[in-house]
């Protein structure tokens, strides 16, 4: 097998704890057109299936403007929750140190390239990155292989010489639909998710770093 030369982490669930924020802001502003948008729901529409919950505003009347004026109220609230609520999570400064300079480290993220950047911002991660890539720069997010494709293009790399590192199964899919290796942490909303076809999972990210390092 390949020497794993390139780690590709997810953002949300791996790096910082923003889902619940994302979850948050989408189930506020649902709640102007009469929906109530339960945590199982949104992890089935969000980190399952990526297909989003705008569907249930327009089973209440919702109209695409009204849609895309409850999109971007979403977006501000979820920004201003970025910027007041702690995000990091815990130990993942210490992983990264430990594994700076011996790989090639990218980061794979759906989140928009404004979040992103608001986001890391306050953590002071990217240092640690050779390179992100976020929902500018691919067509179909995951689960579709298309953003675990780009980064290894970014990466100079081949996938087999590439390994993920994910939260959800929907991101799980998007990494094996590239021909990736695949580390899986669950955190939080995606604790009951199915992991099939995984490398392993893991408790925690320093874990997977141990395997990574060994």
């Amino acid at each position: 097998m390949p020497e794993i030369g390139t780690i590709l982490f997810d953002n949300d669930g791996i790096l910082v704890d923003t889902e619940h924020l994302y979850f948050e802001a989408t189930q506020r502003v649902l709640k102007q057109c009469g929906v109530s948008l339960t945590e199982s729901e949104y992890v089935q529409l969000l980190l399952i299936e990526s297909r989003g919950a705008w569907h249930l505003a327009r089973q209440q009347g919702a109209t695409d403007v009204d849609i895309n004026r409850m999109r971007e109220e979403r977006d501000r609230v979820y920004d201003d929750l970025l910027r007041t609520e702690h995000i990091a999570i815990e130990g993942v400064a210490d992983v990264l140190e430990r594994l700076a300079g011996r790989f090639r480290m990218g980061i794979v993220t759906a989140s928009d390239q404004s979040h992103f950047d608001t986001i890391h911002a306050r953590t002071g991660f990217l240092p640690y990155f050779d390179f992100a890539v976020t929902s500018a720069h691919f067509e179909q997010s995951k689960p579709h292989p298309e953003p675990y494709r780009v980064a290894v293009r970014r990466a100079g790399a081949t996938a087999q010489t590439c390994v993920a590192i994910e939260d959800s199964e929907r991101g799980l899919r998007s990494a094996l639909g590239a021909g990736l290796r695949c580390y899986v942490v669950p955190r939080g909303m995606s604790r009951a998710a199915r992991f099939d076809g995984a490398e392993r999972v893991a408790a925690t990210l320093a874990e997977v770093a141990d395997m990574l390092l060994a």
